[in-house]
């Protein structure tokens, strides 16, 4: 081996919940995932920035909150290669000498008007998608142009499920008669492993990145994994004793967004129908999504260490945000600041885990943001001192963790900020009814919730206000202003006569 830099091996899943491993469930089966937390840290109060895919994945990639990118909500996205805020995680790892190879979702939203959108420092790139579907990335080999037919094939299976898989039909589900390898994260998984058959580069480290499509709606899976499940070992979803959300940044979404509301009265009037055996089976079949997944990652992770690629590397698994699954009335999706939403799996491990936190749990505040810090320092990079993340290895961690809602954004105006604050303990969310073009004259209009994690881990019962938590409110408060205010007064961008010395 003609290098000394670990390599560093990036799994990820897409909407997977943070309690959907081994580590918190005992009823799941992910043996690999399981296998990672045995040699390595667990993250127990991951979270991610907001609760979406686009804004998530953009803030994990390039180190900064959403509103600091300015990508809030799935339609946004940083289009402009000339100005980027910072450099993405795969193109600083190949600054640091590393091969780069990315296979599947990235979900850069980038495309727009753009006919070679870059692959951000990817030299190796596949994508499970069609070059029409505005996931192309230049370079990319995608499935639609070498597999069209098995990519058409699985549209045809999943064509009643609606756009992003997500309607009633999309989390009912069904068992898939097709091949893996025709399902899109199958065809990714199986290029993944075509590309370590080939042997990758021997005289440079390897960034190697695989993140999947699911178990994201919809819950077409293979029979042999809803086969490891029984319906009797599925627990009932946890209910609220109202009818409804009300005073809640969630009713305040759902009354800007009414194609969200919509959506939600759809699946809520379907699962009110829908036996108990039904609803479990839903359930089931996300957790049998995880599965599927997690035996792709033992495949990899197999040929990884047969290369000798797992002799001196970090393996990172994670998710970009979370499922709520049924909660709080028939919920589906995530666009919401609740603890099923925004919390997130996340494990560290492989060889460069030391010894003694090998299968130890971290209660610790951690974030998506934090993964560019550590990855940059152990690519030999150094820190970058206008990133508000932390290094999840060592240094100082922050108090709490830190989410941001601004709604749906699709279909409708963007709402009025909501912000989460949340310790192992207690969750703060501030938030304003109504969009955000005006939300700044409407500040004295500010409403909140505070949930005791400990004691109502559901989030049910708000005690905002209560006065016998005032003091408990005014102190998350405080923090979350501060956090903010400490995280935005470095960056993304930074001009003083000094340079970053004052950063220092």
């Amino acid at each position: 081996m003609a290098y000394s830099k670990p390599d560093i091996i990036f799994l990820m899943t897409d909407q997977q919940r943070w309690d959907c491993i081994g580590a918190f469930n005992e009823h799941i089966h992910t043996p690999n995932l399981d296998r990672l937390a045995a040699e390595g840290i667990t993250f127990s109060q991951a979270a991610c920035q907001s609760p979406m895919c686009v804004p998530s994945r953009s803030s994990m990639m390039f180190g900064y909150y959403p509103s600091q990118l300015g990508v809030r909500t799935n339609y946004g996205g940083l289009f402009d290669e000339e100005r980027l805020p910072s450099e993405p995680l795969p193109e600083l790892m190949r600054q640091a000498g590393y091969q780069t190879a990315g296979f599947g979702k990235t979900h850069w939203n980038h495309s727009s008007g753009v006919e070679e959108p870059s692959a951000r420092g990817f030299e190796v790139r596949a994508v499970g998608l069609s070059r029409e579907s505005g996931h192309y990335e230049q370079g990319a080999v995608m499935m639609g142009d070498t597999h069209p037919d098995s990519l058409a094939a699985y549209s045809r299976e999943t064509g009643g499920f609606g756009g992003g898989e997500e309607n009633a039909l999309g989390y009912i589900g069904l068992t898939s008669r097709l091949p893996m390898d025709q399902h899109r994260d199958g065809w990714v998984a199986e290029q993944s492993l075509r590309f370590l058959e080939g042997g990758p580069d021997p005289d440079r480290p390897l960034f190697f990145y695989l993140s999947f499509l699911k178990p994201h709606a919809g819950f077409n899976v293979p029979a042999e994994f809803e086969q490891l499940y029984s319906l009797e070992d599925i627990p009932d979803i946890p209910q609220p004793p109202w009818a409804d959300e009300t005073a809640t940044h969630l009713a305040a979404s759902d009354k800007v967004n009414e194609h969200s509301r919509a959506s939600y009265l759809e699946k809520r009037q379907v699962w009110q129908r829908l036996s108990r055996e039904e609803r479990r089976r839903t359930t089931l079949r996300y957790w049998a999504n995880c599965s599927w997944l997690d035996h792709y990652f033992g495949r990899v992770l197999d040929k990884l260490q047969q290369l000798g690629r797992l002799d001196n590397a970090l393996i990172v698994f994670v998710s970009d945000h979370g499922e709520m699954l049924g909660e709080r009335k028939f919920r589906f999706t995530k666009y919401n600041l609740y603890d099923s939403s925004v919390r997130v799996p996340m494990i560290l491990s492989g060889s460069y885990i030391p010894q003694d936190r090998r299968g130890t749990f971290d209660d610790l505040p951690a974030e998506l943001v934090d993964l560019v810090p550590t990855l940059r320092e152990v690519a030999g990079l150094g820190p970058d001192l206008q990133l508000p993340g932390t290094h999840l290895l060592h240094g100082p961690r922050h108090r709490g963790t830190f989410c941001e809602f601004h709604g749906k954004g699709v279909t409708a105006p963007h709402s009025a900020p909501a912000y989460m604050w949340r310790t192992q303990e207690w969750k703060l969310i501030l938030y304003l009814e109504g969009s955000v073009r005006d939300s700044a004259s409407r500040v004295e209009e500010t409403r909140g919730e505070l949930y005791h994690l400990a004691e109502d881990p559901h989030e049910w019962r708000n005690l905002y206000d209560s006065g016998e938590y005032a003091l408990i409110r005014e102190q998350l408060k405080t923090e979350l202003l501060m956090h903010l205010a400490s995280s935005w007064a470095k960056g993304p961008y930074f001009y003083d006569r000094g340079g970053f010395k004052a950063l220092e």
